[in-house]
C-alpha cells in the first residue's frame, strides 16, 4: 500500500509539473491587503503590528531570516554563535553591506554598531513610547534597567534630556550589546539561552544607523515615512499611496542582489489594498491580482460545482504562524468617556467569562474562515503550534491542550460542556444580578466598515452567542470602525471585546505569555487591548496576578527547557482556565493562487514570512494536483 501511494504522489508530482512547466514565472507580483490592514508606521523598531512588520522587513535586513521549512539562515548575519552555553552569542556580519535611501543613492555602510544604536532606541522610554520592548527585557541583560532609567530621567528632567541619550555612555555601561568591529555584534543575554537566535528575525532587533538619525533626528525617525528611511533589504519602496497601493522596487545595493538562488527577487511587488476578500477575488478574475483567499460564500460557489472554471484549481493555505483568541477589555468605556460600569462588572466575574470559554460551540464561527474544513481551525491554547517542544517531541501547545483534557483529535467542537455551561449561566446570573448587572448584557465589538468578511464573521459571531446564551443574557453588538481598531476602537476603550492573533516573536512561549502579564509596562495585550492595570473588582486581580506569579516562575527556569515548559503550560492552563482570554481559531483557509506557498518563508515565530523573496510562482493558476505535490515534497 506505501508503495503504491508512493507511486501515486511521484505521479502526481510528475503531472503537476507538467501542467505548469510551459508557464512563465512572474515578474512583477501583485498581492493585497484588505483596507483595515494598512501600515501604520514606517519605523521598523517601533511596531509590533504583522501590518507594518509584513511590509518593513522586505525593506530592511535584520541578523537572521528563515527559509521555506522555518530553518535560521542568513541575512546580515553571515554566521551566529555561542560559545558559553548561550549566554552570550556573536553575530559576524556580511563585508560590503549598504544603507540606501528612497533613490538607491548609497548612504552609509552597515555596521556591527547599527545594531547597538538600534537597540538604544527600543529600550529608551522616549524615543520608542515603550513599544517592542517585551524581548530585549526578556534577552538582552541590562536593557530593562535602561529603559527604568531613561523614564525616570525623562520624568525628572523632561523628554528632551532622554532623547538626547545615544548608545554611548549610560547605554554603552549598562545593556549587554557592543560592537567589537564594525562586522562583529555581542549580545550578552539575561541568563544562558538556547534560542536566543530565533529573536533576531523580529524587528526589535533591527539596525539603525546613527547616521539616519542625525540627517532626520530622533522626532524624524519617529515619524517615518518611505522618502525618510534608509533601505538594506531586498526592496525600496518606490510609491505609496494610503488606503491605495504600495509599490516595492528591488534594492539596487542590495548584498544578495546577485544571489539568484537563494535570495530571488520580483522585480516588482504591488500591494493592493481592497476592500474585502470578495474583492480580491474579482480582481483575480480579471487578471489584476496573483492570488486571492476565498469568502465562504466564494468558496461554497466554487466547491459545489465540477463545473466551475476554478474548481481544480482549490487549494487549502498553509496555516499562518498566528494563533486568535478572544480578548476582554475590564475597563470598557462609552463614546463620552465614561465607564461602562454594565460591562465591567460582568466580564470581571469568572462566571460570565467561563461561559465564552466553555459555553459556545464555535463550529460555525469556524465555517466563515474555512467553510470545507473548519475543525482544521480550531484552537484551544493561547500559544501557537510549534513554537517550542520537549526534548521528546511533544509541541508546547499539545500540553497546553493535554492540561485541559482537550484533543484536537475530534469531529466535534471539545470544549463546549453544555452542562457545564448551565450551570455556569445560572451562577453568573445570580452574582451579577446581586452586583446590579442588568440584562442583557451588551458586548460591544469592531469590525472595519465595508469589510463583508468581517460582517459575515462577526454574524456568525452574533448567532452563536444568540443560539447558546440567549437573547436575554447577552447580545452582541456590531459597530465598525474606518480605518484603525488600534487608534479608533483600542485606544478609546470602546470595544468589549476583540478578536486578535498573535503570533511567536521566538521560539519559546514566554513571548506569548509574557503580552498578558499584569503591572508590567511591557504586556501588550494588557495594555493595549485588555486594560486589566485598571481593573477594580479584587478577584480578577489576584487571578491576574496568581497568573504573572506563575508565568514569572516559569520564565525563571534557565537551565532545563523540559521543566521550563512544563512550568510555562502550567501557567498558560491557568490562564485559559480563569478564562482571561478564549483561543478561538488558527487561519487555515482556502485559496487560487499562482504562488507555490511551499517556497515561501514558513517558520511559528518572527516576522519573515511576507519577505518576498526566493518565492516560486507560475502566471498559470496551480491546482489542486499541484499543492498535493508541493506538500508531498517537503
Amino acid at each position: 500500500m506505501k508503495k503504491l501511494l508512493s507511486f501515486v504522489l511521484a505521479m502526481v508530482m510528475i503531472l503537476s509539473v507538467a501542467s505548469f512547466a510551459s508557464a512563465d514565472e512572474i515578474k512583477e507580483l501583485h498581492t493585497y491587503e484588505t483596507q483595515s490592514r494598512e501600515i501604520e508606521t514606517w519605523n521598523v523598531l517601533m511596531s509590533q503590528k504583522a501590518v507594518d512588520n509584513n511590509v518593513m522587513v522586505n525593506l530592511v535586513d535584520g541578523l537572521l531570516t528563515n527559509n521555506n521549512k522555518g530553518e535560521l539562515i542568513p541575512a546580515a548575519a553571515k554566521e551566529w554563535y555561542s560559545e558559553d552555553g548561550g549566554a552570550t552569542w556573536t553575530f559576524k556580519l556580511n563585508e560590503g553591506m549598504k544603507w540606501v535611501d528612497q533613490n538607491g543613492t548609497v548612504k552609509a555602510d552597515v555596521k556591527a554598531s547599527d545594531w547597538v544604536t538600534a537597540m538604544e532606541w527600543v529600550v529608551n522610554f522616549s524615543k520608542n513610547n515603550g513599544t517592542n520592548t517585551s524581548m530585549p527585557f526578556q534577552m538582552v541583560k541590562g536593557a530593562k534597567e535602561y529603559y527604568e532609567y531613561t523614564k525616570e530621567l525623562a520624568a525628572a528632567e523632561g523628554e528632551e534630556a532622554a532623547k538626547a541619550l545615544t548608545a554611548d555612555g549610560k547605554f554603552a555601561e549598562m545593556v549587554g550589546v557592543k560592537a567589537e568591529d564594525d562586522l562583529t555584534l555581542v549580545y550578552t543575554a539575561t541568563y544562558p539561552m538556547s534560542y536566543f537566535p530565533t529573536v533576531c528575525t523580529y524587528t526589535s532587533f533591527y539596525p539603525l544607523s546613527p547616521e539616519l538619525i542625525a540627517e532626520i533626528g530622533v522626532d524624524g525617525y519617529k515619524a517615518a515615512e518611505p522618502a525618510t528611511i534608509w533601505y538594506t533589504g531586498p526592496y525600496i519602496i518606490e510609491s505609496f499611496t494610503a488606503g491605495n497601493e504600495k509599490v516595492f522596487k528591488q534594492n539596487p545595493e542590495y548584498f544578495y542582489a546577485n544571489d539568484t538562488e537563494g535570495h530571488k527577487r520580483f522585480e516588482r511587488v504591488i500591494i493592493k489594498m481592497i476592500e474585502s476578500q470578495d474583492a480580491a477575488y474579482q480582481l483575480f478574475q480579471t487578471g489584476e491580482l496573483d492570488h486571492a483567499t476565498l469568502s465562504p460564500s466564494n468558496l461554497n460557489i466554487i466547491s459545489n460545482n465540477p463545473s466551475n472554471e476554478f474548481y481544480k484549481n482549490l487549494v487549502e493555505a498553509r496555516p499562518t504562524k498566528y494563533s486568535y483568541q478572544i480578548h476582554f477589555n475590564f475597563d470598557k468605556l462609552f463614546e463620552d468617556g465614561t465607564a461602562d460600569e454594565n460591562w465591567n462588572k460582568a466580564v470581571a466575574n469568572e462566571a460570565f467569562r467561563q461561559l465564552f470559554y466553555y459555553g459556545l460551540d464555535l463550529t460555525q464561527y469556524l465555517r466563515t474562515i474555512n467553510a470545507i474544513n473548519p475543525l482544521a481551525c480550531v484552537n484551544y491554547a493561547y500559544s501557537a503550534n510549534n513554537v517550542a517542544g520537549k526534548s521528546d517531541g511533544t509541541d508546547y501547545a499539545a500540553m497546553v491542550v493535554a492540561a485541559q483534557g482537550l484533543s484536537y483529535a475530534s469531529d466535534t467542537y471539545m470544549r463546549y460542556d453544555a452542562d457545564k455551561a448551565a450551570a455556569l449561566k445560572a451562577q453568573a446570573k445570580e452574582e451579577l444580578t446581586a452586583a446590579g448587572v442588568t440584562f442583557p448584557v451588551s458586548i460591544d465589538y469592531y469590525i472595519a466598515g465595508g469589510d463583508q468578511t468581517q460582517l459575515d464573521r462577526a454574524n456568525a459571531l452574533k448567532q452563536t452567542i444568540s443560539d447558546y446564551f440567549g437573547d436575554d443574557f447577552a447580545v452582541l453588538n456590531i459597530n465598525t470602525y474606518v480605518s484603525s481598531i488600534a487608534k479608533e476602537v483600542a485606544a478609546l476603550h470602546k470595544a468589549s471585546i476583540y478578536i486578535n492573533g498573535w503570533g511567536a516573536d521566538f521560539g519559546d512561549p514566554i513571548n506569548f505569555l509574557s503580552q498578558e502579564t499584569y503591572g508590567e509596562d511591557s504586556a501588550y495585550y494588557t495594555v493595549t487591548y485588555s486594560f486589566a492595570n485598571n481593573a477594580t473588582d479584587e478577584n480578577l486581580i489576584a487571578v491576574y496576578k496568581e497568573f504573572t506569579d506563575l508565568t514569572n516562575a516559569a520564565h525563571a527556569i534557565t537551565d532545563d527547557d523540559d521543566a521550563r515548559y512544563d512550568a510555562f503550560a502550567k501557567a498558560e492552563a491557568y490562564f485559559l482556565e480563569h478564562a482571561l482570554c478564549v483561543p478561538i481559531y488558527y487561519d487555515v483557509q482556502w485559496e487560487l493562487t499562482c504562488i507555490n506557498d511551499y517556497t515561501r518563508v514558513y517558520s511559528p515565530y518572527g516576522s519573515q514570512t511576507y519577505r518576498y523573496v526566493n518565492w516560486e510562482t507560475n502566471d498559470q493558476i496551480y491546482t489542486s494536483e499541484d499543492y498535493a505535490a508541493f506538500a508531498a515534497a517537503q
